[in-house]
């Protein structure tokens, strides 16, 4: 029965600890819902039991009980020890990754991740995983704090700025899964979502293979942009169908007049995407703020591909 109510109540169990820990939940719970019926039962029989029934009732004073004393003294204490005990384990198992772990590295950005692994491969919000295998992320943030959150895991960790922050999974088989930022970051938080892709071990090696023989291909330009469109996280705040969004859409931008916060006007022409690009906070377009990010780590050819791009958004 509890397994059914916690079925109800929590979210799919999809790693190798998310059993103990719901294990646990379901301890606190069941453990505090036999305390509150206790005292609530003794509370009615108390109340029935000494009520006043008549002008000359006097109300016994007890001064002391040894046994009382000691039960109300020994049971929280061995019920504290339980969870301190449970949870404590929980806690080294959860921060203690296997040394054959695959490691990838996870960069928080304002409002998208970006997740790099080993041979090169970058993707944006879609997080692919070997299923069956322990996989450490090795995090880091580039602007202020988020937080990394798999609910189908019970996996959460601050993800920080100047430092980095680690968290490890092992998923039960394949399937996809939710990514949560959980802690507030600015106006695109509640946008700031991606996906889990846990598949096959053979599935996987194939598709980083795929993933480093396109990154290696001679592409054209407006290719590669609309490529480092998806992988820069470009699309979590800049539409390409007009669409309202946390920056201007990309469609029609290319030699539109853009007016800005300080009062003045300038023709969106590739100087000024380049601009954009590398030193967002020059300008700031009327009704957005100034929350992108710069990207000067971004090549020349990188940043003509990603103008390139955007001149063929009509």
């Amino acid at each position: 029965m509890l397994e059914t109510i916690n079925r109800l109540i929590l979210p799919q169990v999809s790693s190798t600890f998310a059993a103990d820990v719901d294990g646990l939940f379901t301890f606190i719970n069941v453990a505090s819902a036999i305390i509150l019926l206790g005292i609530t039962v003794a509370i009615i029989y108390f109340s029935i039991k000494y009520r006043r029934k008549s002008e000359d009732d006097v109300t016994p004073v007890i001064r002391y009980n040894t046994t009382l004393e000691l039960t109300w003294t020994i049971v929280p204490f061995i019920l504290i020890l339980i969870v301190f005990g449970w949870g404590f384990r929980g806690y080294i198992d959860m921060r203690t990754p296997p040394s054959n772990a695959y490691e990838i590295y996870v960069t928080a950005n304002s409002f998208f991740w970006q997740f790099t692994y080993p041979n090169g491969v970058q993707t944006t919000d879609e997080l692919y995983v070997p299923a069956g295998r322990p996989v450490k992320l090795i995090m880091q943030s580039r602007d202020v704090i988020h937080s990394f959150f798999v609910p189908d895991f019970r996996v959460k960790q601050d993800v920080l700025p100047g430092r980095y922050t680690m968290a490890w999974f092992q998923t039960l088989g394949t399937g996809e899964h939710i990514i949560f930022c959980t802690e507030y970051c600015g106006t695109g938080h509640s946008q700031m979502d991606a996906m889990v892709y846990a598949i096959e071990p053979e599935e996987f090696d194939a598709w980083l293979r795929e993933q480093r023989e396109l990154s290696e291909q001679e592409l054209p330009l407006a290719v590669l942009g609309r490529n480092l469109y998806q992988q820069q996280g470009c699309a979590g705040c800049h539409s390409l169908d007009g669409s309202p969004g946390i920056g201007p859409t990309f469609q029609g931008l290319y030699m539109n007049e853009r007016q800005f916060t300080n009062g003045t006007t300038r023709i969106a022409d590739a100087e000024y995407l380049r601009e954009s690009i590398v030193n967002p906070a020059a300008l700031i377009n009327v009704g957005y703020n100034n929350i992108m990010p710069s990207y000067a780590h971004l090549s020349d050819d990188q940043v003509a591909a990603l103008i390139e791009f955007i001149k063929e958004i009509e």
